[in-house]
């Protein structure tokens, strides 16, 4: 069984402020070590669930947050960015039996995590289809693209509560809560032992059926920050802008969502 895991920071048990998160910060050394724990744990997970092969995408800023040198035989780290439109699944085939997702968290508007967000801090909100688009969603999409079910997805309770009937058969981990600003942090010690418990029952469900169809057609609505921005991105291909901050891109093709996601976000 070969298994995927994309791994993000802003979801893990104990970041709660932006420079938790931040490299430049003496703080995001000790998160990185969580990061590294987390994916650990699910890595654990996979193998006592049959996984012969783990390829892990770090998929958080530069991209270099997890240590290369703790993790064990058979699994793969990503690091680094090409420039694909795949972006935080760059890397996932349809050679893949199952994808699972560590650290992520809630949509940029959402109040269960201050550091919400869907993959920049410029946007009010991303909409697909008419629903708050989370960074877990558009990748977990790609996943569906590719014919790799989506199993397992940890990061703040308000996301997993709003992902949890996204795919079938996926199973999900709170590590830590939020309103507003404040953050409920778990302990990382439980949320390991979980998170190596919740990934292995997760690979060994029966997965047949678990790979969602994706809708026939895809509207993407995105509000700026800023007007200019809007402005900016309204020359992209296909992109109209409806209002001063807000732009819509159409298109029956997922593929070209997240290409243009790519480019204007």
């Amino acid at each position: 069984m070969k298994v995927f895991i994309s791994a993000d920071m802003e979801g893990l048990a104990t970041t709660s402020t932006w420079g938790d998160c931040d490299p430049a910060n003496p703080a995001y050394q000790r998160h990185t070590q969580e990061m590294t724990d987390e994916v650990l744990a699910a890595c654990e997970g996979a193998f006592r669930a049959g996984a012969t092969e783990i390829v892990v995408r770090d998929a958080h800023d530069n991209a270099t947050n997890i240590d290369p040198l703790r993790l064990p035989p058979r699994v793969k780290l990503l690091r680094g960015w090409s420039g694909h439109p795949y972006q935080m699944v760059d890397g996932i085939d349809s050679t893949f039996d199952a994808a699972m997702f560590i650290g992520y968290h809630s949509p940029a508007g959402a109040s269960g995590n201050s550091l919400s967000h869907t993959i920049s801090t410029r946007q009010m909100y991303i909409k697909l289809n008419g629903r708050d688009a989370s960074e877990f969603m558009l990748h977990s999409y790609v996943c569906a693209l590719e014919g790799v079910p989506c199993v397992f997805l940890s990061g703040d309770k308000a996301l997993c509560e709003m992902e949890s009937g996204l795919h079938p058969k996926l199973v999900t981990l709170p590590v830590k809560e939020g309103s507003g600003g404040i953050t409920q942090v778990y302990s990382p010690a439980e949320v390991h032992q979980a998170i190596r418990k919740q990934t292995e029952k997760a690979l060994r469900q029966d997965l047949s059926g678990a790979v969602i169809p994706l809708p026939e057609h895809f509207t993407l609505e995105i509000c700026y920050k800023d007007h200019a921005q809007a402005m900016k991105v309204s020359y992209y291909p296909g992109v109209k802008r409806i209002s001063n901050t807000t732009v819509v891109f159409e298109t029956d093709s997922y593929f070209e969502v997240k290409q243009a996601l790519s480019w204007i976000i």
